[in-house]
């Protein structure tokens, strides 16, 4: 695995409770859900090249 960089952040708490119940529906960690979500955005913006 490569190495990560922390970002913390706050959110509303009704989001934290809707990412812990999209994270667990998708059989991930919350981390790695919002990780997910991050790296497709990107990509689809042209930030990040697509893997």
């Amino acid at each position: 695995m490569s190495k990560t960089a922390n970002l913390a952040l706050r959110i509303p708490p009704n989001v934290k409770v809707a990412l812990e119940q999209a994270a667990k529906a998708d059989r991930r960690t919350v981390s790695s859900y919002v990780e997910v979500i991050i790296i497709d955005d990107l990509e689809a913006k042209g930030f990040l090249p697509k893997e």
